[in-house]
């Protein structure tokens, strides 16, 4: 599995992630798995929140995936900005710790920015970090009058990543996001890479072209779009997989080697959009 160095961490991590928002509606079983498929392939970077299923995706899905396995994870969970004071994010740390059955996170997130002063939230992400709770911490959602705010409070190789929105139909983060994050050396982790429902349809004109380009490499739609979310060296995708043969079909997009003709048609077919200074997301 290829790894590229993941911010300011200094650590190697895999370019394709495992997302597991909205897995406790899924086959709790079969999205075990389907997480430890992953790790067996070398997905071992882990993505999940507090947020997600109130818990329930931390303390009986993850947990039991990576039972064992820790060392082997880069583990990353959020905290909910409603709960981003100072000791706010303290006390959801130890509690997102407690239901993982670990004793330290890789990396930890503010979900998306809040009404919480911001200061809190980064010194206790310092605190976690001195406490060996944390070994890095990040943001996510945050667009670029955030960054901006948050390069107030600490340095640009404190901050491991910015997970944003990133798919093919919604390439807003291409304008400015991007950009200020790569200037930075901060990671930059593109979460729903199939669009939550939104992926190109095999009849539409994008559609068309990624399965021309999918069949000239004997691959799926999905892994030509995997590939060209995770074309440049900043960037990192979380696909979530509650099954192992989609698990599997994931896996096998980091082989696929695009040409540059290739990457520029996919380019032509799905344009980046008008700028904005909002950021999407859902």
């Amino acid at each position: 599995m290829e790894q590229r160095v993941f911010g300011g961490t200094g650590k190697e991590v895999p370019v394709l992630g495992q997302g597991t928002w909205q897995m406790e509606e899924d086959d709790r079983d079969e999205a075990i798995r389907s997480l430890r498929a992953g790790l067996d392939l070398g997905l071992t970077h882990v993505d999940t929140a507090e947020l997600y299923g109130h818990g329930r995706v931390e303390e009986s899905i993850v947990s039991e995936a990576i039972a064992g396995r820790r060392k082997e994870v880069f583990l990353v969970s959020k905290v909910m900005p409603s709960n981003a004071t100072y000791a706010g994010t303290l006390t959801a740390c130890e509690r997102s710790l407690k239901r993982l059955r670990t004793d330290w996170l890789d990396c930890y997130l503010l979900h998306w920015p809040g009404s919480h002063p911001l200061a809190e939230t980064v010194r206790a992400f310092e605190k976690l970090v001195a406490d060996g709770k944390i070994r890095s911490w990040g943001v996510s959602n945050f667009a670029v009058a955030d960054l901006d705010e948050l390069l107030t409070l600490t340095k640009p190789e404190r901050i491991a990543c910015n997970q944003v929105l990133y798919h093919l139909e919604e390439r807003a983060i291409e304008h400015a996001v991007l950009p200020w994050c790569e200037e930075r050396g901060v990671a930059v982790v593109g979460y729903s890479p199939f669009g939550n429902g939104r992926f190109p349809k095999p009849s539409s004109p994008g559609g068309r072209v990624l399965d021309a380009i999918a069949r000239a490499h004997d691959a799926t739609p999905r892994q030509v779009a995997l590939q060209f979310l995770v074309r440049r060296p900043s960037l990192f995708a979380i696909p979530k997989a509650s099954r192992v043969a989609h698990l599997r079909d994931n896996a096998a997009a980091v082989s696929l080697k695009l040409t540059s003709e290739e990457l520029a048609r996919i380019d032509a077919a799905f344009p980046t959009g008008a700028y904005s200074d909002q950021l999407p997301v859902i």
